[in-house]
Parts: structure tokens; C-alpha cells; sequence
């Protein structure tokens, strides 16, 4: 494993897993470091690369690792073994040892699933779209149907854009309260008719009102930190053509 990786894990998963920041990569220019995103504009064979040092650091060939077409639905996806084409879906279960289940974010939610006595384990790709509309749920019961109990499951929510650095309008805010009156509190006032949306509480919320026996989140906002980790938002505002996306994996 090339030492200059950097790997955040978290002391509730027992599972083999990673959310990877962007160092250590083999990409330049505005993808400096490691890019695991095949829907980038950046060269094939270099995200070839970056994902390769990943399947390494994590103890498994290059052909293990698992992703899917992330299209923002709420479609979780059992596999077996690896996928010859990339089906949309934005989310992953197995109960097959060595397969590394992976999602690619750039400010939305990765979201790493285990239940440990049941050996499956999930990762889901949770922007607001996808949460809203049950991506988190639907893993938990992908992974039910494999032998797991959401009382189990554990689940954490891995570098993700923070409330602070999250700014939407008032239609945004509409739409939440339409679904959910309750999930007005998942909103702070910003400047003038700006709000605030605090999504990986949005998403701690979902998780446990479905009942998992653990959720917590890593902390680590995407937006306010560029040497770590890649932001959509950032590379938005700073007007730049494209933006790299960070893996986070898990495996049996």
C-alpha cells in the first residue's frame, strides 16, 4: 500500500472498511491526489491507478472492488460477486467474502453498513435526493434479505458537506417540510432567504427511525477542507470544470 494514503475509519464498524480523503492519488491538476471517479474528465487510465491503490490498501485485487452507476435513486443492490457492467443503483449489499463494496461522493453521504453476527455488510451513496427518497432504508433491507437484523446494524456516515457550508433556498426547505413537517429541524437561517440544511443529521435521523442498533457520523466536512477531500459545491463556486470523487469502501 503506498504510505502516502490517507484512511479514515471508525472504531464502531469490525468490518474491513475505509473512507479514503484524496491524498495519495496518482491524478493532477484540479483531480491532484486520489480521484476514484470513472465519471470524471480525468485520464481512465489514472483513475485505473487510484482505484487499484485502493483495492490494495484494503487486501483485495483490483477486480474485487464493487461500484455502481450512482444515478441519486434509492435502489440498493445485492451482489455476489463482480459486476461486469455498472447497473444504477446508488447502493451496495453483499454477504461474499472478499468483495469491497465501494461509493464514490464528492459532499453527499457515503454510508458504510454492518451487521457483524450476521457477516453483510452495505454502502450507500446518500445525497439529499437519495435520503430523501429511502436509499438508506432500502440498503437495510437489501441487507435483511441476506440474514442481517437492523437491530444489528451498525452504520456510519463518512466526510460529508457540513450545515455551515450547505446554503439552499427556500424551495429546497419546502420541499423537506412537504415530506416531513418534522424535518424543518434540519434547517438553520442563513443570509437573507438562505438556509442552512444539515445533512449528515439528516441522515443520522433517517438511520435511526429505521431502527439500526448504532449511527454516527465521522465528523469531516467535505467543503471546508480542499487538501483532504473533494466538494462539488467548492469546485462550483470556484468555477472550475470538473471536481475528483473520494472512494469509501468496506469489505468481509
Amino acid at each position: 500500500m503506498p504510505s502516502t494514503l490517507e484512511i479514515i475509519t471508525s472504531d464502531v464498524l469490525e468490518a474491513r472498511h475505509g473512507f479514503f480523503t484524496r491524498k495519495g492519488g496518482a491524478s493532477s491538476g484540479i483531480f491532484a491526489g486520489l480521484n476514484c471517479g470513472t465519471g470524471s474528465t480525468d485520464q481512465t487510465e489514472i483513475v485505473a491507478i487510484n482505484r487499484a491503490r485502493v483495492a490494495e490498501a484494503m487486501g483485495v485485487g483490483p477486480e474485487a472492488l464493487v461500484t455502481v452507476h450512482q444515478v441519486h435513486s434509492s435502489k440498493a443492490l445485492p451482489v455476489t460477486g463482480p459486476l461486469s457492467i455498472r447497473p444504477e443503483a446508488d447502493a451496495l449489499v453483499t454477504a461474499t467474502p472478499g468483495l469491497l463494496l465501494a461509493v464514490l461522493t464528492a459532499d453527499c453521504q457515503p454510508v458504510l453498513f454492518s451487521d457483524p453476527d450476521a457477516e453483510v455488510i452495505g454502502a450507500a451513496h446518500a445525497g439529499w435526493r437519495g435520503a430523501v427518497d429511502g436509499v438508506l432504508e432500502a440498503t437495510i433491507e437489501a441487507m435483511e434479505s441476506l440474514g442481517a437484523r437492523r437491530s444489528r446494524i451498525v452504520a456510519v456516515i463518512g466526510p460529508t458537506i457540513s450545515q455551515a457550508a450547505y446554503e439552499v433556498g427556500p424551495e429546497f426547505f419546502d420541499l423537506f417540510r412537504a415530506e416531513d413537517e418534522a424535518s424543518t429541524r434540519f434547517f438553520a437561517s442563513g443570509v437573507g432567504d438562505r438556509l442552512l440544511f444539515d445533512l449528515p443529521s439528516y441522515g443520522l435521523h433517517r438511520l435511526r427511525e429505521a431502527g439500526v442498533r448504532q449511527a454516527e457520523w465521522t465528523g469531516h466536512c467535505t467543503y471546508r477542507d480542499p487538501s483532504r477531500f473533494y466538494s462539488f459545491r467548492r469546485t462550483t463556486h470556484a468555477g472550475e470544470a470538473d471536481y475528483g470523487r473520494l472512494i469509501s469502501t468496506i469489505r468481509l
